[in-house]
């Protein structure tokens, strides 16, 4: 097993690299030597390749953060804010902002989206206590039943709206359309990730259970609406911004729990560069393929991503497995 200080420290010496490397790939040529003596280098850096790779770094951090503490407070270890109907419900609460109000703000489809991703995790906390304790592997395929039933939801109203074009945008997350200006909201998600980690061990008494959080003194009901209400902001501001981004926060936290065991305030930061660093590589690798062209990294990490759950679900149960 690693030490949660050795995987930091992996991730924090491959976080400046990919950094490096994600600013200095794309469609126009960028050399490092000219960033002080041409200014069209030097804006390309900062309107558009510095903007671009913070809000990948800010994206994969914070839904890898936001997957890690729906499993601790939902005990189980394949959900993410995708299969609990938060990103399809934020969608849903975009779409339905841009048709009422068209000029609203990024920040009023941002507040909307959060509203209703946290009504859409709401109801399916309803139907997650509705279940038996002894059919808990049913979760993730009920999650999932429940996700693309909303989508659906989405499309219909897409198709009857004719505003397909803005859902392909909010369902297939990408950042080749950030700039500087147009990602500063992913900050807030950051600040959310904080307030996680300052509330970690009460959101792990809170995953123990009601009878014993209530016995330890912690606020069971509290400590579940603060973490559906951070996890709904995260995804809101993430798919207002660049779009649906699956399997981060299912894949990302597992993996660290297997290195590293079960233990939230110390693995969180782990799950941030961890999150942070799988999404830089996405990416990177969705804009060398085919160049000039781009993948959706939401494509890359999709394929990736499956590939890994799939082995996650399959494989044998470990002593680390809630």
């Amino acid at each position: 097993m690693f030490r949660s200080s050795q995987i930091n420290a992996i991730n924090i010496l491959l976080l400046p690299l990919l950094l490096i490397i994600s600013i200095s790939i794309g469609a126009a040529a960028f050399h490092w030597s000219d960033v002080f003596s041409n200014s069209d280098t030097r804006s390309l850096l900062i309107y558009s390749r510095l903007p671009r790779s913070l809000a990948i770094i800010l994206t994969g951090a914070t839904l890898a953060v936001a997957g890690m503490v729906l499993q601790i407070v939902l005990r189980n270890r394949f959900l993410e804010p995708n299969m609990v109907g938060a990103t399809q419900s934020a969608a849903l609460g975009i779409l339905l902002v841009s048709i009422w109000f068209p000029q609203a703000t990024q920040l009023a489809k941002m507040s909307c989206a959060s509203i209703v991703a946290l009504l859409g995790m709401t109801l399916f906390l309803f139907l997650f206590r509705r279940l038996p304790p002894h059919r808990q592997m049913m979760i993730p395929l009920i999650g999932i039943i429940y996700g693309s039933i909303i989508e659906a939801l989405v499309n219909f109203i897409g198709v009857e709206t004719n505003t397909l074009q803005l859902l392909a945008v909010w369902f297939a997350g990408d950042f080749s359309a950030v700039l500087a200006g147009r990602y500063e909201l992913l900050w807030l998600t950051g600040l959310m990730a904080l307030v996680i980690y300052f509330l970690a061990d009460r959101l792990t008494i809170a995953g123990l259970g009601q009878n014993i959080s209530t016995s330890l003194g912690i606020n069971y009901a509290q400590m579940m609406w603060i973490s559906l209400i951070t996890v709904a902001m995260i995804t809101a501001i993430v798919v207002v911004t660049v779009g649906q981004i699956p399997f981060i926060g299912l894949v990302v936290p597992n993996i660290v729990s297997r290195l590293a065991g079960d233990r939230l305030r110390q693995n969180l930061p782990s799950v941030a560069l961890m999150g942070a660093n799988a999404l830089l590589v996405c990416d990177i690798i969705g804009r060398i393929i085919d160049p000039p062209y781009e993948i959706p990294v939401s494509l890359i990490f999709g394929i990736v991503g499956t590939m890994i759950f799939l082995y996650l679900l399959f494989r044998k149960p470990t002593v680390h497995a809630t």
